[in-house]
C-alpha cells in the first residue's frame, strides 16, 4: 500500500516528458539560420596568418617559445574596450563583430603589406554552461562556435526523470546586461527560437519538477515515515482481527 502510494505520487504524464511531441511524419522545416557568434569581452582568439611568402607574413604572428623547440602561436584577448593589439596594425576593434567579419576585415587591411593574405580566426574559449536536472552538470568548452541547445542538453547526457522539458532557462549576456528566456523542449517550436544556437557564455538551467521537490523536502525522513506507515498498518490489522 505504501509502496503504491508513493508510486502514485511520482508519476509524470508523456505531455511533460517527451521531446518535440507535435512533430508529425516528415515535414519541412524552416531554413535554418546561420549561426555567428559576437565577439564579447574576454573572448580569447586564435588569428594565424599565412601566405604564399611566408616570410612576409611572420611579423604578423606573435609567437612564445615553449621549450621543446616548437614555439606556439600567442592568442589574442579582446580587452574592456572590445579591442585587441594585432602586431604592426595596432589597435583594432573587435567586439561584436563575427570572426568571419574580423577575417574579412584584416584580409582587406593586410593587402597593403601581403601578397594574397590568408588569414584564420577562430574563437577558442567558446564555453557553455549546464546546471540542474541533467546527469552531468557542469561547463563545456566547445571547439567550434556552432552549439545548439539540444546538443549542450546532449553533452551533459541529457535531463534527468525529474527535470522539467516545458521550462528549461536561459541565461545570456548581451550587450552588457544579463537575460534569461523560457525554453520548451517538447514542442517542435524550439528550433524556430533565436535561442536554439547557444552563444558563448551561456548558461542554461534545468528545473526539477513537483515531484524532486516534493521528494527533496521530505529527505532524510523518507525511511523514518515508510517505517512508521508500516508500523501504522500493521498495527491497525492486528487490532481489527
Amino acid at each position: 500500500m505504501v509502496s503504491a502510494i508513493l508510486l502514485l505520487g511520482s508519476c509524470v504524464s508523456k505531455q511533460k516528458m517527451v521531446y518535440f511531441q507535435d512533430v508529425d511524419g516528415i515535414e519541412m522545416l524552416d531554413v535554418i539560420n546561420k549561426n555567428e557568434p559576437k565577439i564579447q569581452v574576454g573572448d580569447i582568439l586564435s588569428i594565424q596568418v599565412s601566405a604564399i611568402d611566408m616570410e612576409a607574413a611572420l611579423p604578423f604572428n606573435l609567437y612564445e617559445n615553449t621549450g621543446n623547440g616548437t614555439p606556439n602561436l600567442i592568442n589574442h584577448l579582446v580587452n574592456s574596450d572590445g579591442e585587441i593589439n594585432f602586431p604592426v596594425l595596432g589597435t583594432l576593434k573587435v567586439i561584436g563583430f563575427s570572426t568571419k567579419t574580423i577575417t574579412n576585415h584584416l584580409t582587406n587591411l593586410l593587402n597593403d603589406y601581403i601578397k594574397k593574405p590568408i588569414v584564420n580566426v577562430r574563437l577558442v574559449n567558446f564555453k557553455v554552461t549546464v546546471l540542474g536536472e541533467v546527469k552531468s552538470p557542469g561547463t563545456y568548452t566547445i571547439p567550434n562556435e556552432r552549439l545548439s541547445i539540444i546538443e549542450a542538453i546532449g553533452m551533459a547526457g541529457d535531463l534527468t526523470i525529474q527535470g522539467k522539458r516545458t521550462q528549461v532557462t536561459l541565461i545570456r549576456e548581451q550587450n552588457g546586461k544579463r537575460i534569461s528566456v523560457q525554453l520548451d523542449l517538447t514542442t517542435k517550436k524550439i528550433f524556430d527560437s533565436p535561442y536554439f544556437f547557444l552563444a558563448q557564455n551561456d548558461i542554461i538551467y534545468i528545473e526539477p519538477n513537483k515531484t524532486k521537490i516534493n521528494s527533496s523536502a521530505v529527505g532524510a525522513n523518507t525511511s523514518i515515515l515508510i517505517s512508521s506507515l508500516s508500523a501504522l498498518i500493521s498495527l491497525i490489522a492486528i487490532l481489527t482481527r
